[in-house]
């Protein structure tokens, strides 16, 4: 056994493509080997900005010989179809086995060297490269048959145990010569194998392992932010990033000026992040501290100095238009901000910016007006709705389109509008997904409500519902956050009411898109998606089907609550046997063609199991019914478990298809009473199990 060493040296890669990059080649190479009945025992990955590089440990130095089995046409069917299997087998028709009258061909594959394996699948796995982008290079670039790569491919080290692995691929011959890090290494550097080819290239300042990389990177940072009472914020994408930029990375902390940190610090974490890749840092009260740290490739000989005096300088011209941006916004009100958002289209079926605004004042004042918001102010609700996309056309917001809404908030309280009213406009698209805080101060949540409802309802009246995986308006995560926004604060009211609101009230659209009894209608939409929202809570999709099924139940707070006292007593032994018991006596009426309930009028005397069914009945559908009307869910529960065993009971004793007519029917009538009082609590039907 013995190990393969594969390196691919280029120019840059860049760093958001690095670790994709890097489980690709694994998996490739790892395919292309088993093709060949090759598996190693483990594969180690490397990347940095100039190469790829996998180790695959202990490879024989041959493979077995393999046996496949073919089976081909019936012995009957026509020349051509045998004509094509012996093509595909590369046998003669005497060389196959006849079995049954089927032909069957078994194919005898002798093993082969490895070197001869891997010289066949570095060029393939280098033609299949998954790169989500990639160029031509060269002479060779003028036709489109060339070889394409991230960057121009420099070259190919493959070595298996100390032995060059001969391959070449667009002129570029496979040998154990790699070079080292660009500024502090100089010629080639020569590799053995596997074994000494990290620690070579360590000497040489290149850092082979992405992890080691982002770990030096977080040790040194938070020392040198340590050293000046300073914390690094916590950005592991931002590691990575740095990580995937340096071959030798150095952390160095900076400064810049103080009067900076008069622009909000969100302004100034995206300035640093975003446009310098700087880590943010705290101060020991926890405040944006006036410093950064970069992360250069190179260890300077002055320490550091130069580069972090350059670094300053870049980031204080970042920050002083940041500090322009931030002082010219604030000399337009955002009531006149708004004003510039007709100029902008939404959609080409919806309108303006504008148009969406006042759509969603409208519906955020009725949410508060109409107490389905509670405790929120009517005025205060529109004045929010109607500023809360005003600083999309600010100068802020164009360069960090991040920002829109947490900038709206900033210049709010900037010229004095009441706090209830900056929040709203700050935290409106909250939430914008799963594990996002959910708002609760009233005024948001009618706002962020109004917004997302007015987007649901205004493109499905438009027929625009998102289909397949396809969701290019993100509607299934509008509809998420709306739940969210519900559930988290208890809102209890009907979607039926808030979407014709929605709709402004017009009875035609409104039946397009809610109740409309299609796969595409609101209703259905935000029940699939309060199921996925659900699964990770644990609560039975089947159950919440049951429920909705019904009918009617689209307030989102009761139908959960009834699904959850559901899921409660389906798991009991009561609700196991009823639900039991309820599927038998469906599936007869089902056969029978009973759809709905007659009146029970006993023309004989019943037997004793009949007559207590029709007792428990009488007792337990209003019981059932009233609870569910007080929603008192658990009590509708118990009501029915006091089913279970007059019902158990009726089927051991009592035959329904009886020969007398009369009892037939009686009892027939009685088992769909049993089901209609059932589906007073839920469909059992769409229960599994």
């Amino acid at each position: 056994m013995t190990d393969f060493l594969l390196e691919l040296r280029c120019e840059e890669i860049p760093a958001r493509m690095q670790l994709k990059a890097s489980d690709d080649l694994a998996r490739l190479f790892t395919e292309e080997l088993a093709k060949a009945g090759l598996k190693p025992a483990s594969i180690d990955s490397f990347v940095t900005p100039r190469r790829l590089a996998l180790i695959a440990r202990d490879l024989p130095l041959e493979t077995a010989a393999v046996s496949e089995e073919f089976k081909g046409p019936r012995t009957s069917a026509p020349a051509q179809a045998l004509e094509g299997f012996l093509r595909k087998t590369g046998l003669t028709q005497d060389q196959l086995e006849d079995r049954d009258g089927v032909w069957f061909a078994v194919v005898n594959k002798p093993g082969r060297a490895t070197t001869d394996v891997l010289a066949e699948a570095v060029p393939a796995v280098i033609r299949a490269f998954p790169w989500p982008k990639s160029m031509r290079w060269g002479a060779a670039s003028a036709t489109t048959e060339s070889l394409r790569w991230v960057r121009p491919l420099q070259g190919i080290i493959a070595l298996l145990g100390g032995e060059i692995v001969p391959l070449s691929i667009e002129g570029i011959e496979a040998g154990r010569e790699t070079v080292g890090h660009r500024f502090h290494s100089t010629g080639a550097i020569r590799i053995d194998g596997a074994d000494d080819y990290a620690d070579k290239l360590r000497a040489a300042y290149v850092i082979v392992s992405l992890q080691e990389r982002q770990a030096i990177i977080e040790a040194k940072a938070g020392e040198a932010a340590a050293a000046k009472g300073y914390s690094v914020i916590e950005d592991k994408g931002l590691v990575a990033e740095n990580a995937g930029l340096t071959e030798w990375p150095v952390p160095l902390l900076g400064d810049f000026d103080p009067e900076f940190l008069e622009v909000p610090p969100e302004v100034i974490q995206l300035t640093l992040r975003i446009n310098q890749k700087y880590f943010v840092l705290r101060d020991a009260d926890g405040k944006l501290a006036p410093a950064f740290i970069c992360t250069a490739n190179i260890e300077a000989k002055d320490g550091g100095v130069a580069i972090v005096a350059g670094n300053r300088k870049v980031l204080a011209a970042r920050l002083s238009d940041a500090r322009f941006f931030w002082q010219q916004d604030r000399k337009t009100p955002l009531a006149d901000q708004a004003k510039k958002l007709g100029r902008i289209t939404f959609h080409e079926k919806l309108g303006t910016v504008a148009d969406k605004v006042e759509r969603v004042a409208k519906l955020a004042e009725w949410l508060a007006s109409e107490g389905i918001v509670p405790n929120c102010d009517p005025v205060l609700a529109r004045q929010a709705a109607e500023l809360c996309k005003a600083d999309l056309v600010t100068e802020m917001v164009g360069e960090f389109p991040e920002l829109q809404g947490v900038m709206g908030g900033y210049y709010a309280r900037a010229e004095g509008l009441p706090d209830a009213v900056a929040d709203a406009i700050r935290d409106h698209y909250k939430p914008v997904g799963q594990g996002d805080d959910v708002p609760t101060a009233p005024v948001t949540v009618a706002v962020s409500l109004a917004d997302k409802l007015d987007t649901l309802a205004s493109f499905f009246i438009e027929k625009m519902p998102p289909t397949g995986s396809k969701d290019p308006f993100a509607l299934r995560r509008a509809a998420i956050a709306v739940i969210s926004l519900i559930l988290q604060n208890k809102l209890s009211f009907r979607l039926e009411r808030a979407l014709l609101a929605a709709a402004d009230d017009d009875l035609a659209k409104f039946e397009i898109i809610f109740f409309s009894k299609t796969e595409q209608d609101l209703a259905s939409f935000f029940i699939d998606r309060l199921k996925v929202q659900q699964k990770e809570a644990g609560v039975r999709h089947d159950l919440i089907d049951a429920v909705f099924a019904l009918g009617g139940e689209d307030d989102l707070v009761r139908l959960l609550a009834r699904v959850k006292a559901l899921q409660s007593f389906v798991a009991t032994d009561d609700g196991a046997n009823l639900l039991a018991g309820y599927k038998r006596a469906a599936n007869i009426l089902k056969k029978e063609g009973v759809e709905q309930a007659e009146a029970i009028s006993l023309s004989y005397e019943p037997e004793k199991a009949e007559a207590d069914l029709i007792a428990a009945l009488d007792a337990a559908e209003p019981q059932a019914a009233q609870a569910v009307a007080a929603e008192e869910f658990e009590g509708a529960m118990a009501a029915l478990a006091t089913l279970r065993a007059p019902i158990d009971a009726f089927f051991e004793t009592v035959t329904v298809n009886d020969a007398d007519p009369a009892k037939r029917t009686t009892r027939l009538a009685l088992l769909a009473r049993v089901r209609d009082a059932v589906h007073n609590v839920a469909d059992f039907s769409k229960i599994s199990g």
